[in-house]
This record gives C-alpha cells, sequence and structure tokens, in this order.
C-alpha cells in the first residue's frame, strides 16, 4: 500500500517549524544524526527557534572527515505508518533557507534505499539572507543506488552537511512540495 501525499495546507507546506517540539505537519519528528552513529566525530546542534524573525529549524556543527566520518543531518520520516508517500503531483522540494554561504545536501530516501548511506541528493547553498530554494524531483542524483529516484516511494528527507570538513550553520523555516516550476523562479543551481 502506498499513502498518498498528506499535507496541511494547498501549497504543499511540510513545515514551517512552528511546533517547538519538532513534530512537522506531517505529524512526524524531525532527528538530528552525525556520523557519530558510525565513529566519525563531527558534532551538531539542532534547535527550534526564531532566526531573523522567523521560526526555523537550525543546525548548526562542525562537519570532520577524521575516522571516515564526514556528516551531519536532520531528516523527517515522510509517514509515521512506515509506508512510503507518494509525491508523483508534485514537482519537487522548496525549501526557505538561510545559513553561512556554505554548500548543503537535500537527500530524498525511498524504498529503494535499503542502506543507511544510500539516497538521492541535491545540492544546494544557504547564503546570509532568508530565499526560497525549488528542487525538481529530476534534480536528484543516486548516491550508491543504480535506480532512478521514484516520486511515488519516498521515505524520508534530510538536510544535511556532509563530504568535507567546515562549519555548518542552516536555518530552513519552510520545507514543502511544490506542484511545477513558477516561470519566475528557476531550480537553483547544484553549487
Amino acid at each position: 500500500m502506498t499513502l498518498k501525499a498528506t499535507v496541511a495546507s494547498a501549497d504543499g507546506l511540510i513545515d514551517d517549524f512552528r511546533d517547538p517540539d519538532g513534530r512537522s505537519r506531517l505529524g512526524t519528528h524531525w532527528r538530528l544524526v552525525t556520523d557519530t552513529v558510525m565513529g566519525g566525530v563531527s558534532s551538531a546542534r539542532m534547535s527550534f527557534t526564531a532566526a531573523n524573525g522567523r521560526r526555523a529549524l537550525c543546525v548548526e556543527g562542525e562537519v570532520k572527515l577524521e575516522h571516515n566520518g564526514g556528516f551531519l543531518q536532520a531528516n523527517l520520516d515522510l509517514t509515521s505508518q512506515g509506508q512510503p508517500l507518494d509525491a508523483v503531483d508534485f514537482a519537487g522540494l522548496r525549501l526557505i533557507v538561510r545559513g553561512n554561504g556554505e554548500r548543503y545536501n537535500l537527500h530524498l530516501k525511498s524504498r529503494d534505499c535499503t542502506l543507511p548511506w544510500q539516497a538521492y541528493r541535491a545540492t544546494f547553498v544557504a547564503g546570509p539572507d532568508w530565499h526560497e530554494i525549488r528542487v525538481p524531483f529530476e534534480h536528484f542524483t543516486p548516491n550508491r543506488l543504480s535506480a532512478s529516484l521514484a516520486a511515488d516511494q519516498l521515505t524520508q528527507l534530510g538536510l544535511v552537511a556532509i563530504g568535507r570538513a567546515f562549519r555548518a550553520q542552516l536555518c530552513v523555516a519552510e520545507v514543502g512540495w511544490y506542484r511545477d516550476l513558477d516561470a519566475g523562479s528557476a531550480p537553483s543551481p547544484s553549487g
């Protein structure tokens, strides 16, 4: 059984971070994961706070490469029942972000992702001012997978700092689905 994407509003909102306990509009909770789960030494903290006038999920930390590490992430299960979410009625994901000018990843997982390091990845830059980023499903590339992203089999999304040593500082005020590309808002480049 595949669940249809269940969103709280007509604009496809997944979360606007107004729940201080980290519960999304989907009813699932955000989690912080670092490379310490595999022996790495990266460190991070996640908070739900006001950032430059907006409620936001903020992730800050140090990505370190020692001991085969190199990531930190905030992730969200897309359903609470363990079934995949069907998002084929949408064109992709949109985020309202700000940060420290670094390059970050947006990860989607599907039922094809059976190992922890597998995901579909897209890259974006989070500048110092709030801005919207739209990532079409076709811009997600498979990492350690041969299958293309199946938008009807989604299980998790992740906001990830990965792959190089750096100070991460990312705030997200909204995350949601969008139905089609607005002619005035081209997809962000994969910086």
